[in-house]
């Protein structure tokens, strides 16, 4: 199976695959290289990690699809993408999904928030109308040039309309033609408990760790009915804290070592980015 064939059959099984976050091709590599089956391109990671800022809607269509297309290149596992708001109206909705499917997109979601959106475990949400929403879903739809490009629609209804307007909404999105939902942010463990219950399509449930939701075992969820249990930012949040304790060594020891503790060890670092391959080029080629 090819990478969509791969992701539409994982969303099927519903059995709470583990999907990690990726900001970058070598967190993407870390990711494929421990076994996960399905990364996340994450537009929070790529905004915290690449520009410095908070997840509050600067990151634009270029920045997403740049990134997708470095992660494509360096990994073959099936790709879920963060698309915001579609970067505008239905149109321009349509254009993003060219672009990303372009880039190397498996799955593109998209979210009901105004723009600019926020991180959806950030207080001060707002979402469009349900109408508004269902033009994206359906451009996203017709979009496509690869019939097996996924659309997962994601709702922020909860947080401003509460828990039963979340649900009326993605079972319109499913109508609209969403492959995946994906409800994000709800507060109470009852509520993670009843989506696979209330909704019939494939989901994706968020674990952000200190977030708003409850925290869930992947396998717990998977014996729920998700099909997806997405760690956007685990990766990141890992990677700052392992350079902190790097650079606080470094600061008050004036040195360090190859501690695997402290750094990953030279030689793995080179691993990871596959330098015997590019040697072995060099050598074919001379």
């Amino acid at each position: 199976m090819n990478p969509k064939q791969q992701l539409a059959a994982l969303a099927q099984a519903r059995r709470g695959v583990l999907v990690p976050g990726a900001f970058n091709a070598l967190s993407a590599r870390l990711i494929a290289d421990l076994g996960f089956e399905a990364i996340y391109v994450t537009g929070a990671g790529v905004t915290n990690m690449w520009f410095g800022m908070p997840d509050q809607g600067f990151m634009g269509l270029s920045d997403i699809a740049d990134h997708t297309a470095r992660i494509r290149d360096a990994v073959e596992v099936p790709l879920l993408v963060d698309a915001d708001t579609g970067f505008g109206n239905a149109v321009n909705t349509y254009h993003a999904v060219r672009t990303l499917e372009r880039a190397g997109a498996d799955c593109i979601q998209l979210e009901d928030q105004v723009s600019p959106k926020r991180c959806g475990h950030f207080n001060g949400k707002q979402v469009i109308e349900t109408s508004e929403m269902l033009g994206k879903i359906k451009a996203a739809v017709d979009a496509r040039r690869d019939s097996g490009t996924l659309i997962m629609a994601r709702t922020d209804a909860a947080a401003v309309h509460g828990f039963e307007a979340a649900i009326e909404r993605a079972q319109a999105f499913e109508e609209a033609g969403a492959d995946i939902l994906f409800v994000e942010a709800v507060t109470r463990a009852e509520e993670v408990r009843a989506l696979p219950q209330r909704l019939h399509a494939p989901q994706l449930m968020n674990m952000v760790i200190g977030g708003k939701t409850p925290l869930f075992n992947a396998d717990a969820l998977g014996q729920l009915g998700f099909g997806f249990v997405l760690y956007a930012n685990a990766a990141l949040q890992g990677a700052v804290a392992g350079m902190q304790k790097c650079l606080t060594v470094l600061r008050d020891a004036h040195q360090v070592d190859e501690d695997p503790a402290i750094v990953a060890p030279f030689l793995e670092r080179q691993r990871l980015v596959n330098k015997d391959f590019w040697d072995g080029l060099e050598q074919k080629y001379q």
